[in-house]
């Protein structure tokens, strides 16, 4: 997997758990959430968080202020933005193939019945 795949992928795999996503979303609503504030406000436990905001980390897309035994979390900016962009870079070659399809089909569908007919043998 080349790496744009493999970045789309990883931020795609951080942001499929809901737990996830509920963290990403909180630490978005501020400019900097401490990961104490952060297992005060969901209902798991305090390795849990832990490892959801590695993974997040590790997706690029929240970054991490240690000080001292504490530990700050902010979103990085664009980051979503960036990931949104390279998914549509992706896709576009297939969107455009299903879109291709999409006119092929409704051209056929509305060519009248006697040419359908006629070109039967």
């Amino acid at each position: 997997m080349n790496a744009p795949h493999a970045r789309v992928a990883g931020v795609a795999k951080a942001l499929s758990d809901r737990t996830r996503l509920e963290l990403l979303l909180a630490i978005a609503m501020v400019p900097e959430h401490s990961c104490a504030e952060l297992v005060r406000a969901f209902p798991v436990s305090q390795a849990t968080v832990s490892h959801h905001l590695k993974i997040l980390v590790a997706a690029g897309l929240v970054t991490v202020r240690r000080s001292g035994q504490f530990h700050h979390y902010r979103v990085v900016p664009g980051a979503l933005a960036d990931w949104a962009g390279e998914l549509i870079r992706l896709f576009a070659p297939a969107g455009r193939a299903i879109l291709a399809r999409q006119r092929s089909a409704q051209r056929a569908l509305s060519a009248p019945s006697a040419r359908r007919i006629e070109a039967k043998p």
